[in-house]
């Protein structure tokens, strides 16, 4: 049977700023939010222990380490408070984050770092900032009237912080140093840490993120692990984590967005531009954080089995459900033709699962017995426990290769000839090139437009084109594609 093996490496670095995950996700889920602000107000705290107002916070100068952890940058608007009760009179910041009194010219101080927090948290959570339009003049008129409008499904809770911080008057906001006692944070999980997955698809955090009752605020992954846990749990609702879809939507599959990146790429003709620069197209920042590392086509009769660069299991029945077992071997998720998912362990599951996640075993032992996976397997860091896997919506098979596409937007193509594969992140913009010689090359699609690219890689991106363009004319996501005879 065939299978697909490409080199592994390392996680991507994070994006530069909030902005740019912003940008990727659009709306995040609470849990996800309340890690981003802890950091920031605590780091808004030191400031304002030490009298320096920043003055231009927003999604653009949060910056994210290699950890996923918050860096307050870009201090060029920050001025220092020199008495008790002086107010500044510069009219500065960036129009979506401004504070009404700076356009007001009556003076302001530290309370505008605590509106500017307050456009943060609905920007992270409703995926737009709250004042936005499309004429700056618009939107200082909203803030100074304090136009804007909390989506009904947003947490109340979290609605309420919301509204406090964007008084209009500077005084009945919040101090920072009040801001991590609201119950927002009080109340609702924190984690300690994220998995870098999260640039792309959202974590997998409690089944109760909307519970009053802190102690139910728990990780999926130690949920199910006492004896009076249940054995099968609902994944959240689209309350609970705001960046899904509600079961029978279908994904954002992001399958038109690659379409319109490869048209572009390959009617610059890349090929004819000096492929000497090709390497200046490079950009390990974007390589994928999944890709499938290996599979197996029994499609004749139960399905197609993977092995993703975790080490991690699924299989897409010929059911249309879909069998995941995360690397470590214990949790499983199950999704339903409607998009539905479930969780549940291996030591623990209802007795009509049994059939299934005895093939995805079965699977799992072939891959294992039979298929090679060059490189180094992908090394867990902390945080990693809480990583929502993508899954496999479809695929299909021509005479020169198999087309696999992942639920986050990642379509691959292997090629059976010279076991040439590429990796296509619509999200990063980017593909990854594994060549003849197993060599682990990515690209900005961008890049390879200005710099060109050599006549391999261009020929299997006109390839490509054509495959996404399949996936998307088949409505990517419905069901899987099936093999020709």
């Amino acid at each position: 049977m065939p299978s697909c093996y490409p080199c592994c490496s390392s996680p991507p670095a994070p994006p530069q700023s909030l902005l740019e995950l912003h940008k990727l996700r659009k709306a995040l889920t609470e849990p996800e939010a309340r890690y981003y602000l802890r950091q920031i107000i605590l780091g808004c705290q030191y400031l304002h222990s030490n009298r320096v107002i920043h003055r231009d916070l927003k999604l653009g100068n949060l910056f994210l380490n290699d950890d996923m952890e918050v860096k307050i940058g870009d201090f060029g608007l920050a001025t220092r408070v020199e008495y008790d009760g002086e107010r500044k009179k510069t009219l500065c910041g960036t129009p979506n984050y401004i504070a009404p009194e700076v356009l007001g010219k009556k003076g302001h101080s530290f309370e505008v770092d605590i509106w500017s927090i307050g456009c943060i948290m609905y920007t992270l959570l409703v995926g737009k900032p709250p004042f936005e339009t499309s004429c700056l003049k618009e939107t200082y008129i909203r803030i100074k009237n304090n136009a804007y409008t909390i989506p009904t499904h947003i947490n109340p809770v979290a609605a309420s912080l919301i509204q406090k911080m964007l008084q209009h008057d500077p005084a009945a906001r919040p101090t920072i140093d009040e801001l991590l006692s609201e119950e927002f944070f009080t109340a609702g999980y924190i984690p300690s840490r994220l998995p870098t997955t999260c640039l792309t698809v959202p974590p997998r955090f409690s089944l109760a993120p909307s519970s009053s009752d802190p102690s139910s605020r728990r990780p999926l992954a130690v949920v199910n692990k006492g004896p009076e846990s249940p054995a099968l749990e609902k994944v959240p609702t689209k309350e609970d984590e705001t960046a899904q879809p509600e079961p029978g939507q279908p994904l954002p599959c992001y399958l038109a967005d690659l379409l319109q990146q490869l048209t572009r790429v390959n009617s610059c003709r890349p090929s004819e531009k000096n492929p000497v620069r090709q390497e200046e197209a490079e950009d390990p920042a974007c390589i994928p954080i999944f890709w499938v590392s290996k599979w197996v086509d029994y499609s004749d009769k139960y399905g197609l089995g993977y092995q993703l660069c975790d080490n991690s299991v699924g299989v897409l029945f010929n059911d249309s459900t879909r069998l995941i077992m995360y690397s470590d071997g214990d949790k499983l998720q199950y999704i339903e033709q409607n998009g539905s998912e479930l969780y549940f362990d291996v030591r623990s599951y209802p007795d009509a699962f049994s059939k299934k996640i005895k093939l995805l075993e079965y699977f799992q032992n072939y891959m294992s017995e039979h298929l090679l996976k060059a490189g180094a397997n992908v090394t867990p860091r902390e945080g990693d426990e809480l990583a929502r896997l993508p899954y496999l919506l479809n695929w299909f098979r021509t005479r020169s290769a198999i087309v696999l596409h992942l639920s986050n937007g990642t379509v691959q193509v292997n090629f059976f000839q010279d076991h040439t594969k590429v990796i296509l992140c619509p999200l990063m913009a980017a593909v990854t090139y594994i060549n003849e010689r197993r060599e682990f090359r990515t690209y900005k699609l961008t890049l390879i437009e200005e710099f060109g690219c050599c006549k391999e890689l261009a020929s299997r991106l006109r390839y490509a084109r054509t495959m996404v363009e399949k996936l998307l004319i088949s409505k990517s996501g419905a069901a899987p594609i099936r093999p020709p005879t």
